[in-house]
Parts: C-alpha cells; structure tokens; sequence
C-alpha cells in the first residue's frame, strides 16, 4: 500500500532543481566526454613512448654468403631495446643469427657497431651489446600480471621507418608460437597492435613504458593479429645469454599452457599455487611420452617445487637435470599423480 509520505518522497526526488526544494541532491546522469576519454587514452600513450623510445634501436644486419646485384653482402633489419645501461640489447634471435656484421642507430641518431653475445633460436631471442655507457634502457616487467583489453604499444622500425609507435591493446595471452628451429614457445601475448617487417625484436609496452613481450611474429594476411614473447621468459633467457653466451638446457617434450586450478583441487591436495601447466600436446618418443604424460593432464610441481608458469617450468629444465629422473606431481582429472620422468640435453640448432 502506498502511503502518502512515501508519494511525497517519490515527487520530490524528481522534482527539477529550479523547484524551490531544498535537501535533495541532483545526479547528473549525462555520460562522460568522448574527448575526455580520447585525451585520457592520448595521454597514457604518449607518456609510454616518451618512456620507452629513447631505449628502442634499429638493427642493420650484413649476413653471410648471399650477395646482391652489386656484389655487397646483403642483409636484413630489425628493432632491439637496451635492457641495460652498459649497452646490452635485447632483440629476435631470427634477426641477427648468422650475422656477419651488425649496426645499431640509436633514437639520438648515433650509429655504433655491436657484437653478438648470444642467440636463443628455441625461443627466438638474442643479445647484443655495443660499447657505449649511460644508455637509456627499459624495465621488464612482470608479464604474468598482463591481462586481455589493457594497453599494449610497440615501438620499433617496421620497413625501415625508425621510432613508429603503434598501439592497440593485449589481445589474448597463453598462445603458443613455433619458432624458425621447431620449437614451440609458450605463454605468447597476442596484441593488435600493428607489426610489420622489421618490428621484430623491438618492444611491446604497457601503460607505464615498461616491457611486457618482444615482439616477434605476424599473420599473414591476418590483420590485427601479432604476437610478442612474454618478458618473463625474455628475463630468463637474456641472463643465461650473457652469462654463457648460450642457453644449455634439458627437455621432456610437452607444450603447455599456464591455466587456473579449480579451488577445491588447490584446497583437498594443499597445492601452494592456485594455477599450474595445462599439458597441450606430448611429443612422440620424448622423456614425457615414456613416462605416461598425457594431453590434459597439469603440472603442478617439479622436484615438490611449485609449477605456477610455463615459465617456471622451463627454469626447473636447467643444465643439471639431463639424464637425472625427476618427479613431477600432476593433476589428471580429479586424482593427484607423482610421475617418474628422465629428461634429456636440448638438442644444439
């Protein structure tokens, strides 16, 4: 039933603010500014380049062998980033292997010459280093706190054209990328951010111009669909290559995917992480096929140490476990299993 005050209360919370009614607090309910938005989003891209490209390179290459009409060696190009301030760049592995010579021009207009510290091609990654100091160099952030719809901007040299920024947004994450050896490289962020030619190696910035993925690969003639190899494995990898100039590795032959864990399993089996590695394909014949692993199953710890990433996993495939079983716990449907498994050396490429 309706009463009378409760009329009163409804009249007067719409009447106009003209009325002559006083204690009523009026909404504006008119949706926010288009150009504010488009200034906000203007604004969170230009302050991320102003961060990043001073950091960003392009890369000449003069390879071996093939020549042109000429007779001048002929080569390639690419993009690559400071990652330190002693000159140390971080670039694509399909970019300067095999490189006979190698030039950097940096965002000031220098031209330097640089030496290969080390290439990665099972995850398409290098390193190479200039001699030069108090360079501008760029962070690697945290690529696991990545998530779809958020900003994601490269910057590198696309047909030559040095310093072009493009943006777009993380489109996917958790792909997976087969490299020029034949190797699969996992957790891949797909963006829409434009590629092209010569982009590769340059980097994939978030918000605050630090680096979320090398970017690496397009699909032709798909558009909008790039792909940049996340920094945590990037981190990895770059520290092995300048410690050893080469990254010596083991290898049980699976693909995977990190994947969320459903919380009764990570309750009932006191699991320490809430995500594990989601088995996508086992390779015939490999350590993980004679030890039972199968599609779908998850790993959830190596050696009773937590397997949260794809990541961690390939961290725990260090030099010093070739040829020593190890034990993997994983989750195959409902039931916890401890599965025996001896990997092996990575084959050299």
């Amino acid at each position: 039933m309706i009463t009378v005050p409760d009329i009163m209360v409804a009249l007067l919370s719409h009447a106009p603010a003209d009325a002559g009614v006083t204690g009523v607090a009026v909404t504006d309910s008119s949706p926010p500014s288009d150009r504010g938005l488009l200034d906000a989003y203007s604004a969170a891209v230009t302050s991320a380049v102003e961060t990043a490209r001073d950091a960003v390179v392009h890369i000449e290459v003069r390879g071996p062998g093939a020549s042109g009409e000429d007779g001048a060696p002929t080569g390639g190009s690419g993009s690559g980033f400071f990652i330190s301030p002693d000159g140390y760049i971080l670039t694509n592995s399909h970019v300067v292997h095999g490189a006979r010579e190698l030039r950097i021009f940096l965002a000031d207009g220098r031209r330097l010459a640089a030496d290969l510290v080390g290439d990665d091609p099972d995850t398409d990654l290098a390193v190479i280093r200039v001699s030069a100091g108090e360079l501008t160099h760029l962070t690697l952030a945290d690529s696991d706190t990545a998530r779809p719809g958020q900003i994601a901007i490269a910057i590198g040299s696309p047909m030559g054209f040095q310093q072009t920024v493009t943006a777009g947004i993380v489109s996917g994450l958790g792909r997976s990328l087969r490299t020029q050896s034949g190797r699969l490289i996992d957790n891949i962020i797909q963006t829409d951010a434009a590629l092209n030619p010569g982009n590769s190696g340059g980097p994939l910035v978030n918000a605050r111009g630090e680096v979320i993925g090398v970017n690496t690969a397009i699909i032709r003639p798909a558009q909008g669909i790039c792909f940049a190899i996340a920094s945590n494995i990037a981190r990895w990898v770059a520290g092995w290559l300048i410690k050893d100039g080469r990254v010596r590795r083991s290898f049980i032959g699976v693909a995977g995917q990190k994947v969320p864990l459903l919380r009764k399993f990570v309750l009932a089996y006191r699991l320490a992480n809430d995500t594990g590695v989601l088995v996508t394909s086992v390779e015939p014949g490999s350590p993980a096929a004679r030890a039972g692993l199968q599609a779908d199953d998850i790993i959830v710890a190596f050696a009773d140490r937590p397997v949260p990433a794809v990541e961690t996993l390939h961290r725990h495939l260090t030099a010093d476990r070739i040829g020593q079983p190890v034990e993997l716990t994983v989750l195959r449907g409902v039931e916890l299993r401890v599965v025996s498994v001896t990997p092996l050396e990575m084959p050299a490429r």
